[in-house]
Formats: C-alpha cells, structure tokens, sequence
C-alpha cells in the first residue's frame, strides 16, 4: 500500500485511501472543494499533502500523522520531514495595480480551473503586469506551479477568511 508522506499527491492518496476522502473532508470546510470534478481532474493530480496542508492551515506533519493514523501507518516525526521556511518580504512590485482580478471560488463553483483560467490571461497580460487571485482558501498548488513557471508570486491573508494571490507576468 501507498505510504503516506508529505510529498504524496492527494489524487493517489485517494486511489489508494478512498475512505480517507470523507475523513478529509471532515477536517475542514475547505478540503470540500475535492468534490469539484474539475479541482478533481486537475489540481488533485498535482497537489501534495505538504501544499494541502497549507490550504488548511495545518502543520504538514499534523495532517500526514493524522491520516497515517487514520489508516493504521506510524507517525512520522519532525525529523522525518522537511518544511521549507518562506520569506514573509512583500515584493515591491505589489505596490503596481492588478490588470486583472480573478475569484478562484467562482470558477470553482462554475465548475472552472483557477489554474488554466489564469494562464489564459498571463497570455494577455504585458511583461511586469498584475493578476490578482482572490480565494477563500490559500492556493498552494497554483502558487508552486507559478514559481516553477519562473513566475513571481506573492500571497497573503486578507483576513480570516479570504487570501490574495499576486501574479506577476
């Protein structure tokens, strides 16, 4: 069986686990976005337990250990993984206004991906332009897949509830 690990992708972790789904999704209100066929067919495919951990507001270990447990596998301990640490620095290009706006919850709902939607307008954006994500949940996933675009990227929490995601071309 599949060993679960901070690098595991969540696509496989159910595969493997399909009544991990319901668990997850019981640990909090944002991990129901996995019942989007979309977010499913796309994000899940790419989206590790460390960067869904994020998404949550959970330690990477915490929500590995307590899937692993879950399932019946040893916790991990801190040795076992590494977080990366990241600066908390806000760029000062982020003074710039965003040419674009974009609502990751409503392409969601409208069964959309936040991620295919976003490189569409990155086409139509000038070199050193904006886009600005706004989510209920911090979209780590998009956030990786950005950086290794070469892309800056910047994110911060709004408030409680609400992230905004800089993108800049």
């Amino acid at each position: 069986m599949l060993e679960i690990k901070p690098d595991t992708k969540i696509h496989n972790l159910l595969e493997a686990y399909p009544e991990l789904e319901d668990f997850l999704m019981g640990l909090n209100k944002k991990y129901k976005k996995l019942k989007n066929p979309i977010l499913r067919k796309t994000v899940a495919r790419v989206a590790t337990l460390s960067q869904v951990a994020k998404i949550g507001g959970y330690h990477t270990l915490d929500l590995v250990n307590m899937l692993r447990e879950e399932v019946g596998q040893k916790p991990l301990s801190r040795g076992d993984i590494e977080e990366p640490q990241e600066s908390n620095d806000v760029p000062s290009w982020i003074t710039n206004e965003p040419k674009l706006i974009i609502d990751a919850n409503e392409l969601l709902d409208s069964d959309k991906n936040p991620l295919a939607e976003v490189n569409k307008a990155l086409k139509d954006l000038s070199d050193g332009e904006i886009i600005l994500i706004k989510s209920d949940f911090l979209p780590s996933p998009l956030i990786d897949s950005f950086k290794e675009q070469g892309r800056e990227v910047y994110s911060t929490k709004e408030d409680e509830s609400n992230f905004l995601t800089y993108i800049k071309k």
